[in-house]
């Protein structure tokens, strides 16, 4: 055929046609695959940040309350705190009226989307409604005390959720506890 060490241009004899990429299937695999790890991977992300903003809201309402009971101490005014499905507020003792607080620090606060709060007072649980209530549920009074309760804050999906503990002296307790998922 052709003379010794003569070859046509372009011709390897190792070479044969080789694809030039790569074909729909093998497009369509990959990108399902990768689909199916970045679901995995948000809905991981998304219940540890869940976890991660419960737990910070919660340090958050125990910061609050220490913060208002050394109000009361300073001020010698007893400090309230309602809460509601919606939120916490803060109130000042006048005489015997409730008003409610306008500083910066002691303002209305709203829980996290979703939270869902339960009280509790002398292991009896205090009805927490839509519509904040007159008088407080919880007081800081201005010797130092403080009204006994234990408030649980939970997130739907989320399986740990938070107990802040008041002791009469007026001492605060965080504490993470594991759970079934609600």
């Amino acid at each position: 055929m052709w003379a010794t060490g003569s070859k046509p241009a372009g011709f390897s004899p190792s070479a044969k046609r080789s694809p030039r990429g790569f074909t729909l299937v093998e497009i369509l695999v990959v990108v399902v695959i990768l689909g199916v790890v970045i679901g995995a991977v948000t809905l991981a992300i998304g219940a540890v940040g869940g976890e991660r903003q419960l737990a910070r809201q919660a340090e958050q309402v125990r910061a609050l309350i220490a913060y208002a009971c050394e109000q009361a101490e300073l001020s010698g005014r007893d400090v309230g705190i309602s809460l509601d499905t919606e939120g916490f507020r803060f109130s000042i003792a006048n005489r015997s009226d409730w008003i409610v607080s306008d500083a910066s620090e002691l303002r209305a606060r709203k829980w996290l989307g979703g939270t869902l709060p339960t009280l509790s007072r002398d292991a009896q649980v205090v009805a927490i409604t839509d519509k904040t209530p007159e008088k407080p549920q919880l007081v800081c009074f201005s010797s130092g005390e403080l009204t006994p309760f234990r408030l649980e804050l939970a997130l739907a999906g989320v399986s740990k959720h938070f107990r802040i503990d008041g002791q009469p002296d007026g001492e605060l307790r965080l504490d993470t506890v594991e759970s079934r998922v609600r």
